[in-house]
């Protein structure tokens, strides 16, 4: 039973540019691990709330002093020198010590930034790879790596606004490897770059996630952009390279409208603009096509494209167990977007994946846009088999980590890639 020794934290900076946190873990067996914790901007209404410091002051008031604090303050001293069986006990010992639905005591920053930490010092302790730890959390032998989506073109909080939808990925579905996948998607993005400079005399600067963010004039030729990289960089969409598309329409929601473009639609409008854009491109995955509160519309998005793209959940499901149970009743969706920092440990990440799975929905581990050098979510999504990986684009060092880690997994393992998306 590994036993908490010492207990750190540190106050770093993401991606973004904006406070987030570093915790380290000593167990009494010497072994000792740090992780970094990533931070979003499209956040849902139900996630886990971090703590912030609220000095104006001081990084705008999002300094995460207080979060480290209570790392090193309340949580070691209910932490250290204690046993634990299993990373389910240390989990369930930190949601009793902040005591709230939505972390907000302690902070979820601060709540997942020890789970991490105790997870990753565990696999040292244990002299195995972090993929092998995590999946032995959920008593589950791997044998497939998980099959990239990868981030083109930006839009919504992600790229300032300059157009609703959030993110257009490609998926290279031809591809056999890790390996294979990244040199498609970098022919495809370079292919972008030299699209967009000819047609909006845009220079390949990028967004939080690394996408290319021109000006572009609708929502939908941007999709036709990304279908047109894709031919003019030698692949046949739908077959060599297909598309996914997070619309995060919760952002522009409002008054019970949608304001999509120059238009103004009600659900059932929203829905059928989704519904001929599946027809019309080679789009297998919609992540948040409507709003996070929007559930008597939900299932007849899910009845509108489940023959031909996956209704993916993301603010609408926020890696809640509650939430997920409530999509599978009422059949709102088919795919859920894992991300850890939404519900605030592993353990709760962990029941949210296997309610997904025993519902027969397909599961994507995605990173944050406000994300670090770390590069544990790579392990996780190879231990926890997910079919899918959503870390952004292939630029930026945050992201390429987890893309780097997935290549070194590969070598190790020599695992095929994930069968992707509907089979």
């Amino acid at each position: 039973m590994p036993t908490i020794t010492h207990l750190t934290a540190l106050e770093i900076l993401d991606s973004r540019g904006r406070p987030t946190l570093s915790a380290t873990c000593t167990l009494d067996d010497d072994a000792v691990a740090s992780a970094s914790i990533p931070s979003g901007a499209s956040t849902g209404r139900a996630e886990a709330r971090e703590l912030r410091d609220g000095d104006k002051s001081r990084y705008g008031g999002l300094g995460c002093l207080k979060a480290a604090a209570n790392i090193e303050g309340p949580i070691a001293s209910a932490l250290l020198n204690k046993s634990f069986n299993s990373q389910q006990d240390l989990d369930h010992e930190l949601i009793h010590l902040d005591n709230t639905p939505d972390k907000s005591h302690l902070g979820a920053n601060s709540v997942l930034a020890t789970s991490l930490s105790f997870a990753r010092a565990s696999a040292v302790s244990q002299k195995v790879p972090l993929y092998t730890h995590f999946a032995n959390l959920i008593n589950h032998k791997p044998q497939k790596l998980p099959r990239l989506t990868i981030n083109l073109f930006s839009g919504g909080l992600h790229a300032g606004g300059q157009i609703p939808i959030q993110d257009i990925l490609i998926i290279p579905a031809s591809a056999t490897t890790i390996a294979d996948s990244l040199a498609i998607c970098h022919a495809v993005y370079q292919s972008a770059v030299q699209l967009l400079q000819r047609k909006y005399q845009s220079r390949p600067l990028v967004a939080d996630e690394g996408g290319l963010a021109p000006n572009f004039p609708s929502s939908t030729t941007m999709i036709e952009d990304a279908v047109e990289s894709i031919e003019r960089a030698g692949f046949r969409p739908g077959q060599d390279v297909s598309l996914a598309i997070d619309l995060a329409s919760t952002h522009f929601h409002q008054s019970g409208r949608y304001q999509l473009d120059n238009l103004s639609l009600d659900s059932g409008g929203l829905i059928e603009v989704i519904r001929k854009w599946t027809r019309q491109f080679p789009i297998v995955s919609v992540e948040d096509g409507l709003s996070e509160d929007d559930w008597t519309n939900w299932p007849r998005l899910r009845q509108a494209i489940h023959t031909r793209a996956l209704t993916l959940g993301d603010d609408l499901l926020c890696t809640n167990p509650i939430r997920i149970k409530q999509a599978i009743k009422s059949v709102a969706a088919d795919a859920l977007l894992l991300k850890v920092n939404q519900i605030g440990t592993l353990t709760e990440a962990a029941e949210a994946l296997q309610l997904a799975r025993a519902a027969n929905w397909k599961i994507t581990i995605s990173a944050r846009s406000g994300e670090t050098e770390d590069n544990w979510l790579a392990d996780l999504s190879v231990g926890w088999s997910a079919d899918a990986i959503k870390v952004g684009s292939i630029t930026r060092s945050e992201r390429l980590s987890k893309y780097n880690r997935l290549l070194q997994i590969e070598r190790e393992t020599h695992w095929p890639l994930e069968k992707w998306p509907l089979s």
